[in-house]
This record gives C-alpha cells, structure tokens and sequence, in this order.
C-alpha cells in the first residue's frame, strides 16, 4: 500500500524518486516515506499544492503563520534552494539531511561548490550572512540572536546581548577585522566539536 501510495503521487510538483533520494542522503528509504508524510501535512495545512509555502513552513516550524521573523525568513530561504518561494519535496528533504546522525562530518564542513557543500556552512554560516556578503558581521550576528530570542521566552538584557557578541567574535575573528568569513567559521568547527553535535537531530535517524 505504502508503495502503491508514492506511486500516485510521482507526477506532483516537487517529488522526486524515494530511492534516488535516500542514495543521496544519510536517510533511508523508511525515513524518506516518513519524511513525505510530514512534507504532506506542512504542504497541505494552508495550500494544497505538493509544495511548502511559507507560511505554511512558519506554522509547522515555528506554531504561527502571521509573524515576521528574520529566524525563520531566513530558514526557509535555505530550504527553498530553487529561490522561487517555495519548498518541494526533494529540497525539503535535503536540506534536513545535515542534521541526521549518520551525516558525515566533511558533510557538514566541506566548502566545495557542489549541492552539497558546506552543508553546515549552507545552514549555519549563510543563515547569519544576511546581506549574503560572503562575511558575517556583527550587526549580522546581533539581528539573528534577537529574531532568535523573539522566538523564545528568554529574555536578556542588552549588556547581557552585547557581551555574547563581543565573546562570539572574540572566538571566531581570528582576523581581527571585525567580520567572520567561510575560513574563520570552518577553522572555529574544527576547533569546537560540540557545534557540529548541535546540528544534529537525533529523531531524524
């Protein structure tokens, strides 16, 4: 049934082979069919259309379809790698290949111009780099870490945001020259592990 159940939907906007899919990611083909059935629900809980609005990427990620936030404008401008305002499924379930368990580190690492380069870069490193520089800057970092608080029920008070920022490019600005590049981040992973355990989500696997 399962089976019969992909078969019909082969020809809607987005879908792409199950079994291509899993030999391009650390999912297996049980997990492609779970992650086609959560990429029904998010596409289909506004606009029944096969693909993921954002709107409808807002309100499965983030419970609300109506608020602006720079967080998850950001976010589903990765996921939608074709820039064209929506998510299909195959994107969808690449861009969550790099927080599966069993993703490779030089997965998360790698800065090569393939799809999947940098994947950790592609999704930490340009989801700061807000006016896409190539560099994050601290204005940068300081807009994202509010969005992200917004998101929260943390409250911090500005000396509190302000020391983070000072401490985190104390960290990563090797160069000294007050913006982080791909260099400086690759070199900051390597050094702390824990960041690469941080992008990895272990019900994934």
């Amino acid at each position: 049934m399962g089976c019969f159940c992909f078969k019909k939907v082969q020809n809607k906007p987005g879908y792409k082979d199950i079994l291509v899919l899993a030999s391009e990611t650390p999912f297996t083909v049980n997990e492609v069919k779970a992650l086609y059935d959560l990429f029904k629900r998010l596409s289909s809980s506004i606009i029944e259309d096969g693909l993921i609005h954002k709107e409808e990427f807002q309100l499965g990620v983030f419970r609300n379809s109506s608020n602006q936030n720079l967080f998850a404008d950001r976010l589903f401008d990765l996921f939608d790698a074709k820039h064209n305002g929506v998510i299909e499924f195959g994107d969808f379930v690449r861009s969550l290949s790099v927080f599966h368990p069993g993703a490779p580190a030089s997965d998360k690492t790698a800065c090569s111009d393939s799809y999947r380069r940098g994947l950790f870069l592609l999704v930490l490193f340009r989801l700061y780099d807000l006016r896409q520089s190539g560099y994050i800057r601290r204005e940068e970092l300081k807009e994202m870490l509010l969005a992200l608080l917004g998101e929260s029920d943390l409250t911090l008070s500005n000396d509190m945001v302000e020391l983070i920022l000072e401490e985190t490019m104390m960290k990563v600005d090797s160069k000294e020259d007050g913006k982080i590049d791909e260099e400086e981040w690759r070199e900051f992973v390597k050094n702390n592990p824990s960041v690469l355990k941080n992008m990895t989500l272990p019900y994934l696997k």
